[in-house]
């Protein structure tokens, strides 16, 4: 007998697709500023390559213009280490200053004919450093470039999809993409991630072999159509922002009152938390331990997240252990720079 695998149509997982994926799909092209049709993965290292391999099978193109420094996965592509990585690997991409239009510019420029499409995250959010959030004049570079060049345009949401703007997190600055990937908060923990399309990169899409093992979850199809349902039909949005907004102004008011500086980047719903004059983490990491011993967890050199379960009760809290830290490195013997 054949080994075959039987699913339930509301099993946790299976071999098809489950019909809370086709009401995902649809809510999302609903929701989405850009989105024609949707496809669903497991991780958000899935959703960036799929990304990419299906611009270059629209372009029938190699080249792929990347930020330096931009985390897009975990896959030899991408990824952020080189051991185990082959000059192969990435012979096609070619790297540019996030940011700088003109550096943009000279790097399409060096595709040439063989430009396949950008991939930019949603703001810079690089590990260890000061978040940049994006200008509308440096998408539209991003933009212009792939019109002339009939090239793809991706917005990798993995880590800001469904936290800044429903529609996607570059909708405020008029910008649509011809793809985006999201995971993370899409499903509200649940594991999932998205592509979603524009109707002029439908026929690559049409043409790959994408699949997984898992990728078609019920479960978390489910979560994500009750997450996205709650996004749009409620305050949460606004709220996790007044929350971040929040943090901040506590966060920056505890480090005055004990002569520190901190630099605090990127969105307020996605904190990035640093020390003025800390170049090695010594006083973050020393912050963010004392911090812990207080019951919150602070990161010493990634953004965090908010969400809508945040109140003002946690926030304050978070700044009172913030608070009581800052004073317990001082008596460590940490100076503010």
């Amino acid at each position: 007998m054949p080994h075959v695998i039987l699913a339930h149509r509301r099993g946790r997982w299976g071999g098809r697709q489950p019909p809370h994926l086709v009401e995902l799909a649809e809510l999302l092209t609903q929701v989405q500023d850009h989105a024609d049709w949707a496809m669903f993965q497991k991780n958000g290292t899935d959703a960036t390559t799929a990304c990419v391999t299906i611009a270059r099978a629209t372009t029938g193109r190699r080249k792929i213009l990347v930020a330096r420094g931009a985390y897009h996965g975990a896959v030899p592509w991408c990824s952020p280490s080189l051991v185990g990585v082959t000059a192969e690997d990435r012979a096609h991409l070619v790297t540019f200053d996030w940011g700088d239009a003109e550096s943009l510019a000279a790097a399409a420029e060096t595709a040439g004919d063989d430009l396949a499409g950008i991939i930019l995250t949603a703001f810079r959010h690089d590990v260890g450093r000061d978040q940049e959030m994006p200008t509308a004049a440096f998408l539209k570079t991003a933009r212009d470039i792939c019109d002339a060049r009939d090239a793809m345009l991706i917005l990798d949401d993995v880590r800001a999809g469904f936290r800044l703007d429903l529609r996607g997190s570059w909708a405020p600055l008029g910008v649509k993409p011809d793809l985006a990937a999201y995971s993370k908060a899409i499903a509200n923990g649940w594991p999932l991630a998205a592509v979603t399309g524009s109707a002029r990169a439908r026929a690559g899409a049409e043409k790959i072999f994408l699949t997984g093992s898992f990728w078609y979850g019920a479960a978390s199809h489910a979560a994500a159509v009750a997450t996205i349902r709650i996004l749009r039909d409620s305050d949460a949005l606004s709220h996790i922002a007044a929350m971040g907004q929040r943090l901040r102004k506590g966060l920056d008011e505890a480090a005055t009152r004990h002569g520190f500086r901190l630099r605090q980047t990127g969105p307020v719903q996605m904190p990035m938390v640093l020390f003025e004059g800390d170049a090695d983490l010594a006083t973050g990491n020393a912050f963010c331990l004392a911090a812990l011993r207080h019951g919150v967890y602070f990161h010493p050199k990634h953004n965090m997240f908010l969400c809508a379960a945040h109140g003002p009760a946690d926030i304050d809290r978070a700044v009172a252990a913030a608070d009581a830290a800052l004073a317990d490195i001082l008596a460590q013997g940490i100076q503010p720079a």
